[in-house]
């Protein structure tokens, strides 16, 4: 059986998630979200990064749906999502759950 036959959508969506908390420099991002919204160019000094770095980690954070841009004049501002937070949470949930009610299974 190849991975492909055992991926379906879902996987796929919570990869995109799970992505997203999987680099230092998004982590640190998201960290500094906590304290509410941010312009991308207090991001960019606080992080000490290039504005294409940014741009790289901002598109992964958007797409993973955790985080929100909103656009006013020139000036790109980013917050935490809530939906998107509740989604990385509920496949976090599901795994908890998962890893109480394992049953050993022999080979």
């Amino acid at each position: 059986m190849y991975w492909r036959e055992i991926v379906d959508e879902t996987h796929v969506r919570e990869a995109q998630i799970m992505k997203a908390f999987c680099e230092e420099r998004r982590l640190a991002i998201l960290s500094m979200l906590k304290a509410g919204e941010r312009c991308g160019c207090a991001l960019l000094a606080e992080l000490s990064i290039s504005q294409p770095t940014l741009s790289h980690h901002m598109k992964i954070l958007l797409s993973s749906g955790i985080v929100h841009a909103r656009k006013e004049g020139k000036w790109v501002y980013y917050s935490l999502n809530n939906a998107g937070l509740l989604e990385a949470k509920k496949y976090l949930d599901d795994y908890i759950l998962a890893s109480k009610e394992i049953n050993l299974v022999e080979c």
